[in-house]
């Protein structure tokens, strides 16, 4: 349904920063602030990979053969909608740890699947049903014209 590109070859290249370990048990519990661990390399791939295409999904598989239900209905989601496939890139963040882990931080959102619209982080499968089922994801994927012509959608 939607064309798959490959992950950016930098997603395999980083090496992952060391995390932070407690020194003692009064540091044990430490804040997400302080247990960053995003190298500057990964961001810069995120952030080269989000600019990739007007609409990208960071996914577990993908979009031919989605490995779990969210990405899945994410992708069902995104069809129905009629994204052009021309605008749509995904991220089969099962290809690479490095990835998997930093798209969380990045976005500071804990769940796979997350979707980006114009460079702008719009959310995981949750906040896409919500929007699909009240008409706001439609309303700005037309705005942001990422969706097939209605022409095109009857040839």
């Amino acid at each position: 349904m939607f064309s798959r590109r490959a992950i950016p070859q930098a997603f395999r290249a980083v090496t992952r920063a060391t995390p932070v370990r407690a020194a003692a048990p009064s540091t044990r519990f430490l804040t997400p602030f302080q247990i960053r661990c995003l190298s500057d390399e990964v961001r810069s791939a995120i952030d080269r990979a989000v600019a990739s295409s007007p609409v990208v999904l960071f996914m577990k598989g993908t979009p031919e053969t989605p490995q779990c239900g969210f990405s899945r209905a994410s992708i069902q989601i995104l069809g129905m909608q009629g994204v052009d496939p021309d605008k749509f890139t995904a991220f089969n963040v099962l290809e690479d740890q490095e990835l998997r882990a930093g798209i969380k931080e990045y976005s500071e959102w804990p769940t796979i699947p997350q979707l980006y619209v114009d460079k702008e982080f719009i959310g995981g499968c949750d906040i896409l049903m919500t929007m699909h089922q009240d008409g706001s994801l439609a309303k700005m994927l037309e705005e942001k014209g990422v969706v097939v012509p209605a022409e095109a959608e009857q040839k």
